[in-house]
């Protein structure tokens, strides 16, 4: 079984040269960075897939419980047709949504948006098989630049879940959140999901597990700069940290230094110097209040109509409406 229909946005050429263009950026840059984006190829998702089993972290289950309790009451105000999920990736949690608008007797459409065509191919099939008669357009792009690739027919409800907001800078999340808003019709609906401030314990240990899990994932993007750029760098030569920044309200997973290491990375024409304990942030996780959201989706455009929670508050969904 095929997609019935796939708009491709985003080429694996496209992928190589945002890859390149980041990485001369980030690697340059001081301290060294590297957006989390490039953590996710087929051994990346292997291991994050891995990671949202581990007992510590608990955003993944805290949100599934979040939207199985509360999905008849997000289909009710959305009243939406057609649903649009950005950053799908395995749709793993899709079936909650379209089940509670299926209920509410509005589902027609629904929309995956994924940069990778693979994920599209594989997750899609089994909805499309478990939902007759649903209409299932796929569309490959990089949402967070392109927005307008996201078709417009219906009225929409748009989710973005796993708490990927949060892998936002904040001036990049605030234009992410106003592009939403101005590709969105008013009365259209949002549904975000963001992983709520607690104690640093908690947040640490569900991004360095004691299985080592997150570690793997972390330094696996070494693997994909070797792979695509020629790189050389040695993958045993630094090691994970996650790290609680309270000013910032987040976590940031990093890859520390052990020694002092010259790289080479052929396809970029770049040689560069990692001193002994320098470290270079991987992903940035935000960590929200109820009054920070809020704030965040009113500033872009958006009414917070809803605010649902896992029964221990440790995740929420905010159901967010154009005005």
């Amino acid at each position: 079984m095929s997609l019935p229909a796939l708009d491709i946005h985003l080429t694996a050429d496209d992928a190589d040269a945002a890859l390149r263009e980041d990485a001369r950026r980030g690697l340059t840059s001081t301290p060294k960075v590297l957006t989390p984006q490039w953590l996710y190829d087929a051994r990346g998702s292997e291991l994050f897939e891995q990671i949202t089993a581990l007992p510590e972290y608990y955003p993944f289950t805290a949100e599934r419980e979040a939207l199985t309790e509360n999905a008849d009451a997000i289909a009710r105000t959305a009243d939406a047709d057609t649903l649009v999920e950005l950053g799908s990736g395995s749709s793993s949690k899709t079936p909650v949504l379209l089940d509670a608008l299926h209920r509410a007797g509005t589902l027609r459409r629904y929309i995956p948006v994924d940069v990778s065509p693979s994920a599209l191919e594989e997750a899609v099939p089994g909805l499309i098989a478990a939902y007759p008669g649903l209409d299932v357009h796929g569309v490959v792009a990089d949402f967070t630049s392109d927005l307008r690739s996201v078709p417009r027919d219906g009225r929409r409800l748009v989710a973005l879940l796993g708490g990927t907001l949060g892998n936002f800078e904040p001036d990049g999340r605030k234009a992410f959140l106003a592009a939403l808003a101005d590709a969105l019709d008013p009365g259209e609906a949002f549904l975000v999901g963001t992983d709520l401030v607690k104690d640093e314990a908690t947040l640490v240990a569900a991004y360095d597990d004691p299985a080592g899990v997150t570690a793997a994932f972390d330094l696996n993007v070494l693997g994909v700069l070797n792979r695509v750029l020629g790189a050389d760098f040695d993958p045993d030569g630094f090691e994970h940290l996650a790290v609680w920044v309270p000013q910032a309200s987040r976590i940031e997973m990093r890859l520390r230094a052990r020694r002092a290491m010259h790289v080479r990375v052929p396809e970029l024409d770049l040689e560069i110097d990692f001193a002994e304990g320098e470290e270079m942030r991987t992903e940035i996780s935000t960590k929200f209040t109820r009054e920070r959201i809020r704030d965040e989706l009113a500033a872009a455009g958006f009414s917070h109509d809803g605010w649902f929670t896992d029964p221990q508050g440790r995740f929420a969904l905010s159901l967010a409406v154009r005005r």
